[in-house]
């Protein structure tokens, strides 16, 4: 586990290292320690990219496209395991099959539609197309989830005088936590990375996404990897320190939602 563990962090080894070098030193040796530290990089980097309005850009999206994934995903999953009729299990078939379209096949009418629905070159426009992409996983694993919720839970709730949409909100919701969090994490640890999608839907330097920014240091002629490599640094320690913080929910989550009630 040790040599497993040395293994998977060597790329961030080479990333951190590299980000304190000169150019020609990190050219010279990969691999070897700085001869001088140059934290002037992550100045220049933080300037070239603008930095600020990127980060911020990267929160409003990932959090805007979380929470609609994480509410639309768990109602309909909800509707579907508890309305078990031929429609809802078609529509979850659907769902299923929706996960394995390779994104590189939609993505000509993906720009077409959303030029014409005038989305193009905006965060909510952005937003709704992550929404789109992330509901049929996310609808896969509540689906799995509200199906291990004892149904006796509900209609005690009912029976309390409760109708369906405080059942929902104050009996299901908080019982699906783990799974909450789990899509949560995983939706970011996607949305955060994702440089593909924004580059097709925004165009505004304004407003650019981390992946986005860090692209302006790699031209035809050039690459600049003494500033490239400070900026990568910069756009990944925020979703490693979230992931190291939210890590253990994705256990539980999944081991809650493989357990039948």
């Amino acid at each position: 586990m040790i040599l497993l563990g040395i293994l998977f962090l060597v790329p961030f080894y080479f990333l951190f290292v590299n980000s304190v070098k000169t150019f020609g030193d990190l050219l010279t040796n990969a691999a070897s320690l700085p001869k001088t530290i140059e934290w002037g990089n992550y100045a220049r980097a933080f300037d070239i990219t603008n930095f600020p309005t990127a980060l911020g850009n990267s929160l409003l999206i990932t959090v805007g496209s979380n929470v609609l994934l994480v509410i639309i995903c768990a109602m309909a999953a909800y509707y579907m395991v508890r309305n078990n009729n031929r429609f809802n299990r078609l529509l979850y078939i659907i769902f299923v099959a929706a996960m394995v379209v390779p994104f590189q096949s939609i993505m000509i009418p993906l720009v077409k539609v959303t030029s014409k629905l005038g989305l193009m070159d905006s965060i909510p426009g952005l937003i709704i197309c992550y929404l789109g992409f992330g509901v049929p996983m996310s609808v896969f694993l509540f689906h799995g989830f509200v199906k291990s919720i004892p149904l006796e839970i509900e209609e005690a709730a009912t029976v309390d005088g409760s109708n369906v949409y405080g059942v929902f909100y104050r009996v299901v919701f908080p019982l699906l936590k783990p799974m909450l969090v789990t899509v949560f994490i995983l939706n970011t640890l996607w949305i955060w990375n994702d440089y593909l999608l924004p580059s097709l839907i925004l165009q505004s330097d304004h407003l650019s996404t981390i992946p986005i920014a860090t692209f302006a240091f790699f031209g035809q002629y050039t690459k600049q990897w003494d500033l490239a490599l400070p900026a990568l640094v910069m756009g990944v320690l925020p979703i490693i320190i979230f992931f190291l913080f939210m890590q253990r929910y994705i256990i539980e989550g999944i081991t809650a939602g493989a357990v039948k009630g």
